[in-house]
């Protein structure tokens, strides 16, 4: 008896077995079919497509176009807009004192003298020796330009006394004073004390910047 009730068990079983076997085979093709009608759809809605001939397709021969220096033309700009010129005529802007100092209208004398005393330090400096008039002035330009785009406030300018130029004449010392009142950026300067380059160089004030 005991054997004939265990043999109903395993037949039982099986059965069960079977029958989720089926379940799951049925519910795997449902699946299948769900996902072939969705692969299915995009065709069926667009119909027959047919693919391009290759000698339709557009090629792109040739290197693409280098990219434009954006920057690098703002630079050139700002630069066309520093020009200075050699013929404008500072010395009727210098005050007449030992040092030849300028200051602009508004600018007080108080101004001067603090330069003088290095109330403001040097930050900056530039040295024109050597270089030819043109070079001197595309060079100080550039310089005051960054140099107040930075945000620098005080600037040493050296000219040199002209002991090796012919005639032992300063030939830039007249320039750079010509140069600097044309400049916007620079509310003043003097002549450096002996120790920062005497008669051979200058201290700027340049206006706020950054």
């Amino acid at each position: 008896m005991n054997e004939l009730q265990d043999l109903k068990k395993v037949r039982q079983k099986l059965a069960e077995a079977h029958a989720l076997a089926q379940a799951q085979a049925a519910a795997q093709a449902l699946a299948a079919r769900q996902r072939e009608a969705e692969s299915n759809l995009f065709v069926r809605a667009v119909g027959a497509v047919q693919r391009l001939p290759v000698h339709d397709q557009v090629k792109l021969d040739g290197p693409s176009p280098a990219p434009i220096a954006h920057q690098r033309q703002k630079d050139n700009e700002a630069v066309l807009r520093d020009c200075l010129s050699d013929e404008f005529d500072a010395s009727t802007l210098l005050d007449t004192d030992d040092a030849l100092s300028f200051r602009r209208p508004g600018i007080g004398r108080d101004v001067i003298h603090k330069l003088r005393k290095g109330d403001w330090s040097i930050q900056r400096e530039i040295d024109l020796h050597g270089l030819r008039s043109d070079e001197a002035r595309v060079a100080l330009a550039e310089f005051i330009r960054l140099a107040h785009r930075q945000g620098v406030r005080c600037l040493r300018v050296v000219h040199g006394k002209g002991l090796g130029s012919p005639g032992k004449t300063p030939v830039l010392k007249s320039k750079v004073h010509s140069w600097l009142i044309q400049k916007d950026q620079v509310l003043a300067f003097v002549q450096a004390k002996p120790a920062e380059g005497g008669a051979g160089a200058l201290l700027v004030l340049l206006k706020p910047g950054g």
